[in-house]
């Protein structure tokens, strides 16, 4: 089964950098871009738009790049709270380090970091500190006095002028930062206060993805955009303004629309004169529709996107990370669409696989108070691959070794691991290390194989096929451990589980 595409990355470079310019020519060749959603690797509109290149903005920026400066934005809240990004497992703030080093690898350099909403917080002190001794420059902005009621406030000296001017030099100033509230539509206009008392008259806009506005509103691809944003209760509606303005429909979300009627009082404040936006749809810059190709294979995907999310944060809810009503928002979602878990193909065999331990295995785990734990992988010519948990390795770990053996073709009765080597590792873990099981974790099995291939070449051969292995959809029965989900992640291959544990205890190193 090849996989269909239903996006075409060229059209969209295309449609998208136009559009950018034209906006850049109707401002004075000065435009500052809030760049909204993730700037690279952009997972979830790979998903949700088979044949989406995660990359593709980092490709616009590149070829924009002799047009344009890049700021980054990140809330010092962020910092201090150490919020997660779930498609790295990484912090906000070590999120923004590896954003500046993909950036570089892509031959773009950031002008200038701003930790916004900034208030001596001390996490955020600390990672001022490490990138201003990079020789990183690094501003500090403060809530903006007055905001978002007095408009007076805001656009005066002790508003926006408050905050330090960014020097750019560029016609084009792309602003991004790591997630949803990160400052960057303040930033914008706090430089555009400045300028317009420096004599420049600069305009504003936003760069989007999702939800995609002329498409219709309960499009799956709008409704996996309310999944993926669940937890912080965004919601997709039609543009009021927009509506009004021109007579026509338009998907937005609720946080730009609430927005709208501020932002205009304070760019009219800003300007002195009418501002060019009627509806916060015309302030967006998003031809992501006009390249959608093939539109029953991108609500497929999308549809299958709102079962990973519902799977994801019935997870994150078992784990204290989510409340009851994020969860029930994306089961809404799913009965709007009558959709079942089951649906998603990798479920039902990864829970036929956790019943099928034999009786070793599970005189083992009962002895070790564990759970029969079942995992499955669709490779992509639609082949199920299944694994359970052992005495010698984890579910996760049984999985990718079927799936690679069964790649290069690989008989079962060929061992990956000679007896040497799971000895070995064994004498580390329990008698060195003091673990309580010698089970390898994805992670651990990984790096065993590595070392079995040296004198191995069917290891060899098996490691071989992982590059085969990504993007590739799996289902556990299980939370993953931290070893396993690393592994999982870097092997790229898009992971749900149910909201079980692996084990009865608390504490999973």
């Amino acid at each position: 089964m090849i996989q269909q595409i239903g996006f075409d990355n060229e059209k969209y470079i295309q449609e998208q950098s136009k559009e950018i310019l034209k906006r850049v020519d109707r401002f004075n060749n000065k435009l500052y871009l809030e760049f909204g959603g993730k700037l690279c690797y952009d997972y979830h509109a790979s998903r949700v738009l088979p044949g989406y290149d995660p990359n593709v903005k980092m490709r616009l920026i590149r070829e924009l790049k002799n047009e344009a400066d890049i700021i980054l934005c990140i809330y010092a809240g962020d910092i201090e709270r150490k919020k997660i990004r779930a498609d790295f497992g990484i912090t906000y703030d070590a999120d923004a380090l590896k954003l500046i080093d993909n950036l570089r690898t892509w031959g773009v350099n950031v002008s200038a970091v701003v930790i916004t909403r900034f208030d001596e917080q001390p996490s955020a002190i600390v990672f001022k500190n490490k990138l201003e001794r990079r020789d990183i420059p690094v501003y500090t902005h403060r809530f903006t006095k007055g905001y978002p009621i007095d408009v007076e406030t805001i656009v005066s000296d002790s508003g926006y002028g408050a905050n330090t001017y960014i020097q750019t030099n560029k016609p084009l100033v792309i602003v991004t930062g790591p997630g949803p509230g990160s400052g960057k539509m303040a930033t914008c206009l706090s430089q555009l206060y400045h300028d317009y008392k420096r004599g420049t008259k600069a305009g504003y806009a936003k760069f989007e993805t999702f939800p995609i506005w002329n498409i219709p509103l309960k499009h799956p691809v709008n409704v996996a955009y309310e999944a993926a944003t669940a937890d912080i209760r965004d919601f997709n509606l039609i543009d009021p303004f927009h509506l009004d303005a021109y007579g026509e429909k338009a998907v937005n979300y609720n946080r730009d629309v609430e927005v709208f009627p501020v932002l205009r009082r304070i760019l009219q404040k800003i300007t002195g004169e009418e501002p060019f936006y009627k509806s916060p749809t015309d302030m967006g810059v998003n031809r992501a529709g006009f390249a959608i190709i093939n539109d029953e294979v991108t609500q497929k995907a999308a549809k299958m996107e709102i079962i990973r999310r519902y799977f994801r944060y019935r997870c994150e809810y078992a784990m204290g990370l989510s409340d009851r009503e994020t969860v029930q928002r994306v089961e809404l979602f799913m009965k709007d669409f009558n959709l079942l878990p089951e649906e998603r193909p990798v479920v039902s065999p990864a829970r036929e696989a956790a019943g099928k331990n034999p009786p070793e295995i599970r005189d083992y785990e009962r002895g070790n108070q564990g759970i029969f734990c079942g995992a499955a992988l669709e490779l992509k010519n639609g082949t199920i691959i299944t694994g359970s948990n052992s005495p010698l390795m984890h579910a996760a770990s049984s999985m990718v070794i079927h799936a690679i053996k069964h790649l290069a073709e690989i008989p079962d009765k060929i061992k990956l691991l000679p007896s040497q080597i799971t000895d070995s590792v064994k004498n580390l873990k329990t008698e060195i290390l003091n673990e309580s099981s010698m089970s390898l974790n994805l992670e651990e099995a990984l790096i065993a194989i590595s070392i079995s291939a040296t004198n191995n070449p069917a290891a060899q051969l098996a490691l071989e096929k992982l590059q085969e292995l990504r993007e590739c959809e799996a289902h556990m029965t299980h939370i993953p451990t931290p070893g396993d989900e690393a592994g999982l992640r870097r092997l790229g291959i898009n992971l749900t589980t149910d909201p079980n544990f692996s084990t009865n205890d608390l504490f999973i190193s």
